[in-house]
């Protein structure tokens, strides 16, 4: 049963964060009135995950974040955006913060993101004591359009990125995150050709058409190729969907502040955030992604 810390100085706000957590299963929702606060509740009873605000007295969001990076970085922690926050948002996310939801996009993104983070970092935990003295490793899959292998296929490929010692609990947290997004985009966008204007429109909807799509051809052909390259100074993740692909020259930035408030392009700011290289073909159906050790 996963514990929530909810940190927002105003009341409202912390309120309406917790009418929607309550929708994660089996969820202890907990509450700090700012940063500072949130430190105490930290160091007495640490939760799973840490859903804040950034701008509060005391302490705000992103020294929150920069906090819990240093005393305790197994614990993700998801941001709240407001208009007007965006760049704080932007440095929250490269400090060390797991995912960003704009409260404008409350009722449609918090849970889903909560639980998305919380996938990655449970199934990270889990298996991260596994085969840990790898020298090196390629290893290849080729998945169908089923959301459901995601979570594990991503388990997996963290359990190898732990065995090489690259990176520290936060950071493989942050890959995972990573890979989470180059995935959806694989299999939502790539596979099954749905575009983000209906998730924004009618996420309902999305995910039903995205249901039919898979039983239809010619979405239910195609496949999602992932190969992970792996040595202790290295990783390279290149994955592969079977779709009509985009042109990736027209993408807007993704790492301006102005992202920050767009559901659309929100993928690519965390994979840009997170990885440190990140590339894609002319044809726009492949995404290599490169993380070095950290030094």
């Amino acid at each position: 049963m996963p514990t929530l810390l909810i940190v927002d100085d105003n009341p409202d706000d912390r309120l309406a964060a917790e009418r929607y957590l309550k929708r994660v299963p089996g969820a202890d929702l907990i509450h700090a009135g700012d940063g500072a606060e949130a430190v105490d509740v930290l160091a007495d009873d640490p939760p799973d995950l840490v859903v804040t605000d950034l701008r509060m007295p005391h302490m705000g969001g992103l020294e929150l974040v920069k906090r819990v990076q240093a005393t305790s970085p197994t614990i993700p922690v998801v941001v709240m955006t407001s208009v007007g926050n965006e760049q704080i948002a932007v440095e929250a996310i490269q400090a060390g913060a797991a995912s960003y939801v704009p409260k404008s996009n409350f009722e449609t993104h918090l849970v889903d993101t909560v639980e998305q983070v919380l996938k990655v970092s449970t199934a990270r935990r889990q298996r991260e004591q596994l085969l840990r003295y790898l020298d090196h490793a390629e290893t290849s899959f080729a998945i169908e359009n089923d959301p459901t292998l995601i979570p594990p296929l991503i388990a997996h490929l963290l359990v190898s990125l732990s065995r090489m010692n690259l990176c520290d609990d936060a950071g493989r947290t942050r890959v995972g995150m990573a890979l989470q997004e180059a995935l959806d985009n694989a299999l939502y966008h790539g596979n099954l050709s749905l575009s983000s204007s209906l998730r924004e429109e009618d996420m309902t909807a999305y995910y039903d058409e995205a249901n039919k799509r898979r039983e239809q051809s010619p979405y239910k052909d195609r496949r999602i190729h992932v190969t992970a390259r792996e040595t202790h100074d290295e990783v390279v993740y290149t994955i592969q969907d079977e779709g009509e692909g985009f042109d990736p020259s027209a993408l807007p930035d993704p790492t301006s502040p102005e992202a920050m408030e767009r559901v659309h392009g929100r993928g690519l700011l965390l994979i840009n955030s997170f990885m440190d290289k990140v590339e894609h073909n002319d044809k726009g159906n492949v995404i290599v992604m490169a993380k070095g050790a950290a030094r």
